[in-house]
């Protein structure tokens, strides 16, 4: 038995332990994700340029997301995986006009062969948005950890003779630590 946590509703029910959109909170009961409403909440992981990337919980209202990106907000779902569909449902949730208001780089996007697809001007925040979802839900803990590590480093971008590059940094001044405890 465990604790089925639906918007303001506690329901004790028999969930598997493999339930897609499920997480165990910090008593080991099984909280679903599908419903953001019990703390409007919503947990995501950020990327600013120039620093380490973190997960942080933000209110789950798009004045919120356009705040954490610095204007009006746009979609951007470049993620695949052969051996995982979930990535398709990974969102990144950008500023729109990033680039046209010149926003420093923040990371570079690639494919899972490490071919470059886009570079990110400006702050984005990582989430899940499956198609059944009508709102944006925190991605699985297993996704979240395995992006987190994977945009953890800022990166520098330079534009080369045989095109763009992007190299990954330990910001000065920032530990690990820091940004942990931020």
């Amino acid at each position: 038995m465990a604790w089925l946590i639906t918007g303001r509703s506690f329901f004790i029910v028999e969930i598997p332990e493999n339930m897609p959109f499920c997480r165990r909170d910090k008593e080991g009961r099984v909280i679903t994700m599908i419903e953001n409403e019990a703390n409007g909440k919503l947990r995501v992981i950020v990327c600013r340029p120039d620093e380490m990337a973190e997960v942080i919980e933000i209110d789950d209202s798009l004045d919120a997301m356009q705040a954490l990106v610095g204007g009006l907000i746009e979609e951007y779902d470049p993620f695949y995986s052969e051996s995982d569909p979930r990535y398709e449902n990974v969102m990144l949730v950008c500023n729109e006009e990033g680039k046209f208001m010149q926003m420093p780089p923040s990371r570079a996007i690639t494919d899972e062969n490490g071919v470059l697809l886009d570079v990110i001007a400006g702050p984005f925040f990582l989430c899940y948005a499956p198609i059944e979802s009508e709102r944006y839900l925190p991605l699985p803990e297993d996704l979240e950890e395995e992006f987190l590590k994977k945009y953890e480093l800022p990166e520098k971008i330079y534009r080369t003779n045989r095109g763009i590059l992007a190299v990954k940094y330990e910001p000065s001044g920032r530990t690990r630590e820091e940004v942990q405890e931020r």
